[in-house]
């Protein structure tokens, strides 16, 4: 699946513009060779096409006139050779066959081939060859074709990854490559299709994280009608990304956009288990008049084995992702690695991680003056509803 670019055989695309062709014409080729060099990169190719050929065929109309000959059936026949002209069509119950009448594909792309090419005279009825009364030469011309994009013209390197090689690396060396060979000012080089798509992606990456929490924190503040307890389940947060991370690196894969949606699912998943603890244990300080100590122990006692129970379904679910093969399985294998490492370490630090930080913060939040009891009563009533639930 290619997102955007042009159409080629490979599946990666770096294009060159420039406004002065000859220049582009120059420096291409040179990337093209020490692209050719990285380790990182297989199958590159380019749609620079400067070293084709041109065929000019003159006809010296009084001499073809002599044979009756007229320009459109020196066409005609020039067709037929070349042209691929159909001549017959034939039906079956499966199928249906053309009949397509051609000179043999050996011999289209010589230019030798014009001298075996006789016409009918309509006059004489003897054959004629096209040699009679044509003449034809063969130059060499720069550019059979000079592809644009933003109306500059532009050459596309396309590349494949070589094995065990991610894009992050190939698009690394690429930037390596084009530094060694200095590459004039005049020219830009930007990636296309799906590298592109990759670089933007890894442009947004920080916004995407920070954007997520925000809305998490505005979500538990409203919630909670609390600064501080939202920031005591946010807590149970960088042990996952920590783990979604450790566990890629461990077994060979990149933080892809794949795996980001790993992490992003993590946040999720992960905070529940800061609620149901921060969530019981304010109930039981309100309800039960405990202190923030015993109402947080009772919390971790109670809660442990909910804890354990949805940490293990969730975790449980991601394996089929982590271990599956076949078609597809480069995309969901990020993904399930991402989901079990991130909750199997969560799992094992936010059990002890999020009681200390929970009394810390009720320590913060006293000095701040919100741990007055009127205050903390007026809490408690506010939060009743999810405590209930």
């Amino acid at each position: 699946m290619r997102v955007g670019g042009r159409s080629s055989r490979t599946q990666y695309q770096y294009t060159l513009q420039a406004s002065d062709i000859a220049e582009l014409n120059v420096w291409a080729p040179k990337l093209l060779a020490k692209l050719k060099t990285l380790p990182e990169l297989r199958d590159v190719a380019s749609d620079q096409q400067t070293e084709g050929t041109t065929l000019t065929l003159t006809i010296n109309r009084d001499q073809a006139s002599r044979y009756g000959l007229t320009p459109q059936l020196i066409d005609d026949t020039l067709y037929d050779a070349f042209g691929q002209r159909q001549i017959a069509q034939y039906f079956t119950q499966l199928a249906s066959y053309y009949v397509i009448m051609e000179v043999l594909p050996s011999l289209q792309g010589s230019p030798t081939t014009l001298d075996q090419i006789f016409l009918r005279s309509p006059t004489t009825g003897g054959q004629v060859p096209l040699s009679a009364f044509a003449k034809w030469t063969t130059t060499p011309v720069k550019a059979l074709s000079i592809s644009h994009q933003g109306q500059f013209p532009a050459i596309t390197i396309s590349f494949n990854l070589a094995q065990g090689t991610s894009l992050g690396q190939a698009t690394a060396a690429i930037a390596r490559a084009e530094a060694e060979l200095k590459l004039p000012a005049t020219i830009s080089a930007t990636f296309q299709g799906n590298a592109a798509a990759f670089q933007d992606s890894l442009s947004t990456v920080p916004m995407l994280i920070l954007a997520a929490l925000v809305v998490v924190y505005i979500i538990l503040g409203i919630l909670y009608e609390s600064f501080i307890h939202p920031i005591t389940i946010l807590s149970t947060l960088p042990s996952a990304g920590v783990g979604a991370i450790a566990t890629l690196m461990l077994f060979g894969f990149d933080f892809s956009l794949i795996a980001l949606i790993g992490v992003i699912l993590l946040i999720g998943i992960v905070k529940k288990n800061g609620i149901m603890m921060v969530d019981f244990a304010i109930a039981a300080e309100r309800d039960q008049h405990l202190s923030p100590v015993d109402a947080i122990r009772r919390a971790a006692v109670l809660r442990f084995r909910p804890i354990m129970m949805t940490t293990m379904a969730a975790m449980l679910g991601g394996v089929p992702l982590m271990l599956g093969q076949g078609t597809g399985s480069e995309i969901r294998q990020p993904l399930g690695y991402a989901i079990v490492g991130g909750l199997l370490v969560s799992q094992v630090l936010t059990l002890f991680t999020t009681p200390v930080v929970y009394l810390y913060l009720d320590r913060v939040s006293q000095w701040l003056g919100a741990g007055k009891p009127g205050a903390r009563a007026s809490q408690g009533d506010r939060s009743q509803p999810l405590a209930a639930e």
